[in-house]
């Protein structure tokens, strides 16, 4: 079984919906973490040395490839990546081996073999 890992930065206040739409779309599992900063084309505004930016949260998802255009079209849809300048950013890495991942790949052996 071949993996991609999902990274999405998003809004923290979308957070949840965001690994709701995932799951729903056929993620297993996902790593959070919070509090992390993004730079765009403009640079970020501050206040007396203070960042005005919301805060952001990197999540991470290893999903099977067959699967991974489907969920990262959904998280760009709840985020609203497109039609919301700044609101967040997803892509998708090939990922070489991992390890770990048992119990994810019993449950995607089903899942996968009407794509395959």
């Amino acid at each position: 079984m071949h993996f991609k890992l999902i990274i999405a930065l998003v809004e923290d206040k979308i957070s949840d919906d965001v690994l709701d739409a995932a799951r729903e779309a056929g993620a297993t599992g996902s790593t959070v973490l919070n509090q992390v900063r993004g730079e765009g084309i403009q640079a970020a505004k501050t206040f007396l040395g203070l960042s005005l930016d919301t805060q952001r949260d990197m999540l991470m998802f290893l999903v099977e490839e067959h699967m991974s255009r489907d969920i990262l079209e959904c998280i760009a849809n709840i985020g609203k990546f497109e039609e919301h300048p700044g609101s967040g950013i997803a892509f998708q890495l090939d990922v070489e081996d991992a390890v770990g991942v048992n119990r994810q790949v019993n449950k995607l052996t089903e899942a996968v073999e009407d794509k395959i």
